[in-house]
C-alpha cells in the first residue's frame, strides 16, 4: 500500500458526518453553535434566543431565520476537533420544513437527537426519529436545558423508550437540575464532572473532575445531592440497559447524555464520546450494489439545492455528499441522470454563510458546487462512465395549496424565474391550470410556513411582490391512465384539475369522499399518492 493510499484511508477514517434533529425550540441550533465553539471554529457563541442582539446563530444564514428565531433551511458546517473532521448537518426543526430535513438525513451517517428536559419526546421528534430508524442509522440523544426545571431524568429515559420504542443507555447522569444543576457523573469514565462559569455560554466552561467517592464532592455538592447521585447511579447499574456498541451502531440502542447547550454544561464530554463511538462513512447502496467509501471511483449524490445563498451574486449551490473516492478541484465527472460531463471548478465548503474554495475532499464531506440549472435533488455524480445511481431521495406530497400571481405584470419574467428556482430547491411544487387563456400557477407545499418563506424570498431575492389566494384543497393525486382526456374524465365540483410542467394530470381534492367518488367514476384511472 502506498503512502498516498494510506493518507486517503486515514482521511476517510477521521470523517464524521451527522445530522442534528429535534422538535422546534429544543436547542438544536444552540448545540450546533457550541460544537463550533469547542472545535475552535468560532470565538464566542451567539445564542439563537437573543434575537434582539446583533449576533445570531452562525448556522442561521437566511435573514428570515434571524427575524423568526427558527432554522428554515438545512445548514452544512465543517470543523476540526481532536483530529476528527466533523461535518454537521443542522436541520430545520419546524415541521413545515420536514422535507428538507428528510432529504438531509439521507446525507448523514448518524443523528443527534436533542430533547428538551421539560417537554420530553415531542411530535416532530417522533417523525424525524422514524426516518432515522427506517435508515438504520445510529441515534445519539442529548437531553438539553438541564439548567432549567424539567422532568425527572428517569422519567425522561422512560419517555424515550416507550414513545420511540428504542432501548437507551445513560452515558452520564445529571447532578441536580435547574439552578441546582452542577454537572454530570460520567459513567464511561466513572467520574464526576462539575462545570464552572462559561460567561453565560459564550466561552468554554472549566470543569472539576474526580472519583465519585472523593471527599471534596461532599462539600462541593452538599450531602443531599451527593447522596442522591450515589443512589441514582446504583439504580442505573442494576435496572438500566447494558452498554452494547453493536446495538448502538445498528440503531437499536441510543446512548443518552444530559447537559445544557446554553451554558455549555456537558457539551464537550458529549462531543468527545459521540465522536469516539460513531463511525466513519460506511458503504452506500446503489443500483450497482454496495459502494465502498474507499473505492477509487469518486462518486456522490445531490441532496439539496439552494438559490441565492450569496445575495450579491444570485448564485445557485448544489450540495453534494461525497460517498466514495477523492474529490479534487477542477475534476471532470459524469452527471449520470443527464449522461453529461461536468467540470467541478469552484467547490466550496461551508461555515453557514461563510464559504471557502476547497482543493480536495473525501467521503463523508459535503461540498457545494455551482449549479447552472442542470442538477436535480437525488442526482448522482461519478468519475468513471458507469451508470451508478444512489438510492433515490423520497418525495413528499404537498398538503397545502395556493394560487399565486405577480402584482406587477412587468415583473413576470423575474416571477417565473424565482418560482422555477425555488421549485428546483424542492421547497415548493408547481402546477398549472390547463386550457385557460392566462397562465395560472398553483403552488403546493408540505407546511404552510413555506408560503411565508416563498413570499419573503420572491420579494427579497427576485424583487417580486405577489398575490396569494389559499385553496381549500388538502389532498393530491397523480392520474395514471392511458389516453387521458380532461373532457371525458369525470370529477366532482370541488375537485381541481391541474398539470405538472411535463403535462402530467394531477387532481387536488378537498376531502377523501371526493377521491373515492372520482375513482368510482373513472374505473380505468389509477390515482397515485406520490408522483410517477
Amino acid at each position: 500500500m502506498s503512502d498516498n493510499n494510506l493518507s486517503f484511508i486515514e482521511e476517510v477514517q477521521r470523517r464524521r458526518t451527522f445530522a442534528i434533529i429535534s422538535h422546534p425550540d429544543a436547542g438544536k441550533t444552540t448545540l450546533t453553535e457550541k460544537f463550533l465553539l469547542y472545535g475552535g471554529a468560532i470565538r464566542s457563541a451567539g445564542s439563537v434566543k437573543s434575537r434582539k442582539a446583533e449576533k445570531h446563530a452562525v448556522s442561521d444564514w437566511m435573514e428570515l431565520e434571524k427575524q423568526r428565531g427558527i432554522s428554515i433551511t438545512s445548514s452544512v458546517l465543517q470543523f476540526e476537533y481532536n483530529n476528527f473532521c466533523v461535518n454537521i448537518l443542522d436541520t430545520p426543526g419546524h415541521q413545515d420544513f420536514s422535507e428538507d430535513t428528510y432529504r438531509t438525513l439521507m446525507a448523514a451517517d448518524s443523528a443527534v437527537m436533542v430533547i428538551d428536559c421539560a417537554k420530553g419526546v415531542e411530535e416532530q421528534t417522533k417523525k424525524l426519529f422514524k426516518v432515522c430508524k427506517m435508515r438504520g442509522i445510529p441515534i445519539f440523544t442529548f437531553i438539553n436545558k438541564m439548567d432549567r426545571v424539567g422532568k425527572d431524568p428517569f422519567e425522561l429515559i422512560e419517555d424515550i423508550e416507550q414513545v420511540l420504542g428504542i432501548q437507551s443507555y445513560a452515558m452520564n447522569w445529571p447532578i441536580g437540575q435547574g439552578k441546582e444543576f452542577k454537572g454530570v457523573f460520567n459513567r464511561e469514565k466513572s467520574q464526576i464532572e462539575l462545570f464552572g462559569d462559561s460567561n453565560h455560554g459564550q466561552s468554554i466552561s472549566k470543569t472539576v473532575k474526580g472519583d465519585i467517592s472523593e471527599e471534596k464532592f461532599n462539600s462541593l455538592l452538599g450531602n443531599e445531592l451527593h447522596e442522591q447521585l450515589l443512589k441514582d447511579v446504583e439504580l442505573l447499574d442494576i435496572a438500566g440497559d447494558e452498554y452494547n456498541i453493536n446495538e448502538i451502531l445498528n440503531g437499536n440502542l441510543t446512548p443518552v447524555f444530559f447537559g445544557s447547550a446554553l451554558t455549555n454544561f456537558g457539551v464537550e464530554p458529549f462531543l468527545e464520546s459521540f465522536l469516539g463511538i460513531t463511525t466513519p462513512p460506511k458503504p452506500r447502496d446503489s443500483n450497482l450494489g454496495s459502494i465502498s467509501p474507499q473505492s477509487d471511483n469518486f462518486s456522490g449524490f445531490i441532496f439539496k439545492i439552494q438559490a441565492n445563498m450569496d445575495p450579491s451574486h444570485r448564485d445557485r449551490i448544489a450540495f453534494l455528499r461525497i460517498c466514495s473516492g477523492k474529490f479534487e478541484k477542477g475534476m471532470i465527472v459524469n452527471h449520470v441522470q443527464k449522461d453529461k460531463k461536468v467540470r467541478l471548478a469552484q467547490p466550496q465548503q461551508f461555515l453557514a454563510q461563510d464559504r471557502a474554495i476547497v482543493d480536495e475532499a473525501y467521503p463523508g464531506d459535503i461540498i457545494g458546487i455551482h449549479d447552472p440549472g442542470i442538477f436535480n435533488i437525488g442526482d448522482t455524480l461519478c468519475q468513471d462512465g458507469s451508470k451508478l445511481q444512489y438510492e433515490g431521495i423520497p418525495k413528499f406530497a404537498p398538503e397545502h395549496f395556493a394560487r399565486i400571481s405577480t402584482t406587477n405584470s412587468l415583473k413576470r419574467k423575474q416571477f417565473l424565474k424565482g418560482i422555477s428556482q425555488l421549485a428546483e430547491e424542492g421547497s415548493i411544487q408547481v402546477y398549472r391550470v390547463p386550457n385557460i387563456g392566462v397562465e395560472e400557477l398553483i403552488i403546493g407545499v408540505v407546511g404552510v410556513l413555506q408560503f411565508e418563506v416563498l413570499e419573503y424570498r420572491l420579494k427579497n431575492e427576485y424583487g417580486v411582490e405577489i398575490n396569494m389566494y389559499n385553496l381549500p384543497c388538502r389532498y393530491i393525486r397523480w392520474v395514471q391512465m392511458d389516453n387521458f382526456n380532461p373532457k371525458t374524465f369525470s370529477i366532482t365540483m370541488d375537485t381541481k384539475l391541474v398539470e405538472t410542467e411535463d403535462k402530467q394530470p394531477v387532481l387536488l381534492f378537498q376531502n377523501e369522499w371526493s377521491i373515492s367518488t372520482v375513482e368510482e367514476r373513472n374505473k380505468k384511472a389509477i390515482l397515485r399518492e406520490v408522483s410517477l
